[in-house]
């Protein structure tokens, strides 16, 4: 059996997404869900974002406990943790320079052993040969120095020769200390010798260190002052985030100070066992150079250990100090929640009352329920202001705060404003009074209430009709009168061209019955028609006006076969239109019955 049609009602309901959006709907929190599951497996790398930036992989020095000391004292907020900021930074500088100290004496220590072949060896050599050449110009130099002083008794050709001479050799040292310098670095740069980038990078830590220490400024509150300057919900948990993440940082870089401790202890064992070693060999001098050397390095680690061990320490209060900051701002949150709690209690309290109240009420219906929804609605604001000043706390730029109150109620009441701003418009020379008849776009009736934000109108039917009363109060802001055009046909000066139409029968007089019916209609329209030339004549702006007639005008034209309308075109007040029309068409009956013939002529319109 085919199945039958779906009939209209039963139509299946259109989708409210379409396919489109059916997709994003899909896509979308899948790609958040992602999203969120990486931002969680990649929260750690935060942590360490800042010493990731600072850390210089070419250095031969690891400058890390600096750079680490130097970064976490930028976070640093109260007095408290500015004074341990200050302290692990002294600790790391000092682990640093004992670190380039080890450094240079372990280069040392390798050159020393270091055996130079092919390029390496001959610019050994000529370092060796440059160095005695150093060695002889410093002797002239001295001895020209010694022996100028004795040649200023002589002749002056005698001193003048003295001091050339010791100009040259000064020239000549300066010449080959460059030449000495030149081949020392191309014998570094041959044999891998760090020295000299170790001098370099010692330079360029020390005036890191110097900048830092002129950068230090004081005038950090002290810990409690510090959050308890967080006033608002909003402020207090922001430090409450960044506490934690401060914590996270001061945490790795006390396991960054344990791992270096651990690493120095290590080599130090390592290096013991060296030159315990050594010790055991032949004695030579350079097995005695070689065996101080190690135990200067030796000394030196022992001093970065317990410098590491110290830099630890600092950490631990630190990360402390930052705990218990951490303390006294859940307790600050804590506050604020329970005073937030505590308004939306007083909001449930204060509807339920207000419900308690209206529930026997000596006023109108329609009076309570508006005064109810006034009250509650009241409370709703007054609740939600106070939680927004709790989280967020007062507005601090009043000025622009008002600005924007003040726009933001401009756009909120703009229908207000104009309404009252239109009150102004209606009640003026050319507006309109209780009691007129008027017709505002496209609505039609008679003015009953016209107050400072609403006009209330009893409706009619449109007044190019009868213009009858429907029964219906129509209210409207003021607004919606002088945003489109508003006529007025009560008022002096607004006169309305109103016609009614005859038809006559074919076979009739016609141009009888048209003239006994314009005769009727200027016995009726007289005095309107006077009064509207008189009002057209005294209008100064209206000379065209003036030359019109209001006297009524009879038109006759064919309307089919078998008979003629004739129209009348009169003068009337809008007031008065429907009594004008009914009078006039008593007339018309009256001429009817006046030539007895039933079915002559039929009124319409």
């Amino acid at each position: 059996m085919p199945d039958s049609p779906t009939p209209p009602g039963d139509a299946p309901p259109s989708r409210a997404l379409g396919k489109t959006r059916t997709l994003s709907l899909m896509v979308l929190p899948a790609l958040l869900a992602l999203c969120l599951v990486v931002s969680w497996k990649t929260r750690d790398t935060m942590a360490s974002l800042g010493f990731l930036r600072n850390a210089d992989r070419r250095s031969l020095v690891d400058l890390r406990p600096w750079q680490t000391a130097q970064t976490l004292a930028a976070l640093a907020v109260t007095s408290e943790e500015k004074q341990y900021a200050r302290e692990a930074e002294s600790l790391a500088d000092h682990e640093v320079d004992d670190a380039f100290a080890a450094a240079l004496r372990t280069a040392e220590l390798q050159n020393r052993s270091r055996v130079l072949t092919g390029e390496a060896f001959a610019l050994s050599k000529r370092v060796a040969a440059l160095q005695q050449v150093v060695a002889r110009d410093n002797e002239a130099v001295d001895r020209l120095k010694v022996a100028q002083p004795a040649s200023l008794g002589k002749a002056p050709t005698a001193s003048t020769t003295a001091s050339d001479a010791l100009q040259v050799a000064q020239a000549q040292l300066s010449v080959d200390t460059d030449n000495l310098a030149n081949a020392q670095r191309e014998l570094e740069r041959a044999s891998g010798d760090p020295t000299v980038q170790i001098r370099d990078e010692l330079a360029t830590h020390q005036t890191a260190v110097s900048k830092a220490e002129t950068a230090q400024n004081g005038g950090n509150p002290i810990a409690i002052v510090s959050t308890k300057s967080h006033r608002t919900l909003a402020a207090r948990i922001a430090a409450w985030i960044d506490q934690r993440s401060r914590y996270a940082s001061i945490e790795q870089a006390r396991a960054e100070a344990q791992d270096d401790v651990r690493t120095l202890t290590a080599q130090r064992s390592a290096l013991e066992k060296q030159a315990d070693a050594a010790a055991s060999g032949p004695v030579t001098l350079a097995a005695l150079e070689d065996r101080d050397i190690m135990r200067q390095v030796l000394g030196i680690d022992d001093d970065r250990i317990q410098t590491g061990q110290q830099l630890e320490t600092v950490y631990q209060k630190w990360g402390d100090q930052v705990l218990l900051q951490h303390r006294i701002v859940l307790y600050l949150i804590l506050q604020s929640v329970e005073l937030i709690v505590f308004i939306l209690l007083c909001m449930m309290l204060g509807d339920a009352l207000v419900r308690r109240l209206m529930a026997r009420p000596s006023l109108d219906r329609r009076q309570v329920q508006t005064l109810r929804t006034i009250l509650e609605v009241g409370v709703q604001v007054l609740g939600i202001a106070l939680i927004v000043l709790v989280i967020f706390g007062a507005p601090r730029e009043t000025a622009t705060m008002i600005g924007l109150a003040t726009a933001a109620l401009t756009i909120a009441l703009q229908d207000y404003i104009l309404a009252f701003l239109g009150w102004f418009v209606l009640i003026g020379k050319d507006g309109i009074r209780v009691g007129d008849m008027v017709e505002i776009n496209g609505v039609c009736g008679e003015v009953i209430e016209l107050g400072l934000f609403s006009t209330a109108l009893l409706e009619t039917t449109g007044l190019a009709e009868k213009g009858e009363p429907t029964g219906r109060r129509v209210s409207f802001l003021n607004g919606f009168a002088i945003r489109g055009q508003f006529l007025n046909f009560s008022s002096e000066g607004q006169w309305l061209w109103d016609e009614i139409t005859v038809r006559i029968p074919a076979g009739e007089d016609v141009y009888e019955i048209a003239k006994r019916v314009e005769t009727a209609a200027q016995e009726e329209t007289q005095e309107n028609a006077r009064r509207a030339e008189l009002e057209w004549k005294r209008g100064p702006r209206v000379s065209s006006l003036a030359r019109l007639s209001a006297k009524p005008v009879v038109v006759l034209r064919p309307s089919d076969p078998n008979g003629i309308d004739v129209q009348v075109r009169y003068v009337t007040r809008a007031s008065s239109r429907a009594e004008v029309r009914d009078r006039l068409y008593r007339h018309i009956i009256e001429l009817f019955q006046e030539r007895q013939r039933v079915g002559a002529a039929q009124p319409v319109g």
